[in-house]
């Protein structure tokens, strides 16, 4: 069953937003949270750059830290 789409519209009927569910607006975030992710990897790839262990990059983070 879909969920039925409410926009607001403004003084000439034009629409201007939209109005989802909680459980629909965590489930976008963790989605762009996701597509982020899988960007991020796809530059660093690209990049060239010799990765680095994990370990090794967060001593380097925290060094820089302090």
């Amino acid at each position: 069953m879909a969920i039925p789409k409410q926009f607001v519209v403004n003084e000439r009927g034009e629409k201007v937003a939209v109005v989802i569910s909680i459980e629909e607006y965590e489930k976008l975030l963790e989605e762009l949270e996701d597509i982020e992710a899988i960007r991020e990897y796809e530059e660093a790839k690209a990049s060239g750059e010799t990765p680095i262990p994990l370990d090794e990059a967060i001593a380097r983070i925290e060094r820089n830290r302090k």
